[in-house]
């Protein structure tokens, strides 16, 4: 790859534009981010149409938590493209499969034994963890918290409560039986209270006060969580609270699912983020990194769990196998380069950087995260603690033209999430721009 980062043309350039007009033209609105297209990809390098290259702090959304087309996942699924592509594996098998299965579900939490349902996204493998709950436990409702991000079909966009324009138009239609709580967002505690001081008053009120007023608890089939909030700004609670909400899916007898779809596969230092918290849940939702770059999902559950007959769910592609072949090779890197190791250890070293930079810049309101999963909260004023969203966007558009790529979440926050392989040059010259983007804007405040 050309030495990186280096703009040529400031983006986006002249090619760059053409194909954005195109996009524009011809694509159906979803989400865009900054106008960066793509030429070429490689570990944690970024190369546009223009040749202007990029250092790449957002791990194509959370997907490439072994960086862009890694040696090994690139032969394994050039290897596997020469045996078969495709084999609908709900309804035939193959050794790739049952491998990758056999894999995952020793990977997950707890003594006892998993199996898994593959599918194509993270969306999907929620969208089966509620069939498998209400089928599992025969009750129909489930609890989830506000911030909380699960996708965007129609069972996970009702667990959704991120942002009111991925629910705007579909209210009526959404599942019933979903409840939605305040979740430990210590920072900006909706209760007004502080941690510790406050005894998890978060998780106390939902058998205190929800369960005796609105939420019939004998009803739920699950309580849903992310348990570091991902779209929700990651936000990650304090460990009491996920274990005392743990505490009350045993009390009452319904699951635990855990929504691991960015969180997982190492990210945060650790195979599972359930795992800081010591909680073995019924049900693992993973997808993004699972894959090396490539569309899959994994849901990962107690046997016992396990559907009473063929038929009662099902997919075409969800045993795509050169998906397959890509994640087992992802599962070799991981382990075979450490970097479980490797994402604790220079996750510690980067939170510690970043909140060196909070200590310089006080539009940084928080710095927060586990492993290589950081990120940092932008306000306006940090008595107020009001956010600062212009000015966060601001700091990711500076940092685009500079070289590099970074990705908002919540309302005011950017999360930095790059390879957790990322060469440390290259993670030292991003750390560098960002903290030149942060010192600009906190200057020139754009809220």
């Amino acid at each position: 790859m050309p030495k990186v980062p280096n703009i040529r043309v400031e983006p986006p350039g002249p090619e760059a534009k053409k194909i954005v007009a195109k996009d524009d033209e011809y694509i159906v609105k979803a989400t865009k981010t900054a106008p960066l297209v793509f030429k070429k990809a490689e570990g944690s390098v970024i190369e546009d149409v223009d040749g202007n290259t990029y250092l790449d702090f957002y791990a194509g959304v959370g997907v490439l938590n072994v960086g862009a087309r890694h040696p090994r996942v690139v032969a394994a699924v050039s290897d596997q493209l020469g045996k078969y592509m495709h084999i609908a594996g709900t309804d035939f098998y193959e050794p790739l499969q049952a491998r990758l299965a056999e894999r995952l579900a020793k990977t997950a939490p707890g003594n006892n034994k998993k199996m898994v349902f593959f599918s194509n996204t993270g969306a999907e493998s929620v969208e089966a963890a509620i069939k498998i709950a209400k089928r599992g436990t025969g009750k129909q409702c489930f609890l989830d918290f506000l911030g909380a991000f699960h996708g965007r079909t129609t069972g996970a966009m009702t667990l959704t409560a991120s942002k009111w324009v991925q629910r705007e138009g579909y209210t009526a239609t959404l599942m019933p039986g979903v409840f939605h709580v305040p979740y430990a967002y210590c920072y900006r505690c909706i209760y007004k209270m502080e941690y510790p001081s406050c005894g998890t008053y978060c998780a106390k009120v939902i058998e205190e006060v929800y369960f005796e007023t609105q939420i019939p608890p004998n009803d739920l089939a699950a309580i849903c969580m992310e348990v570091v909030q991902g779209e929700g700004g990651y936000v990650v609670p304090p460990k009491t609270f996920v274990k005392m909400v743990f505490d009350l899916t045993r009390k009452y007898k319904c699951l635990f699912i855990d929504d691991e779809v960015q969180s997982g596969m190492g990210r945060t230092g650790k195979m599972w983020a359930a795992e800081h918290f010591d909680i073995a849940p019924d049900i693992i939702c993973s997808a993004k990194s699972l894959g090396g770059g490539l569309p899959l999902g994994a849901t990962i559950v107690d046997a016992k769990l396990n559907f009473d007959r063929y038929g009662r769910h099902s997919n075409t592609f969800g045993g795509v196998s050169l998906a397959h072949a890509a994640a087992l090779a992802t599962l070799d890197v991981i382990e075979d380069e450490k970097l479980l190791d490797r994402g604790t250890k220079v996750g510690k070293e980067t939170k510690k950087r970043l909140e060196e930079m909070m200590e310089k810049y006080d539009i940084i309101g928080d710095t927060r995260g586990l492993g290589m999963m950081l990120a940092q909260e932008f306000v306006q004023d940090r008595k107020t603690r009001k956010h600062a969203a212009k000015s966060r966007d601001k700091i990711a558009d500076m940092a685009f033209k500079k070289g590099l790529m970074l990705l908002p979440c919540g309302k005011s926050v950017i999360r930095y999430i790059p390879p957790l392989n990322i060469p440390q040059d290259q993670l030292d010259s991003g750390l560098e721009i960002l903290e030149d983007c942060i010192k600009t804007v906190n200057r020139n405040r754009a809220d």
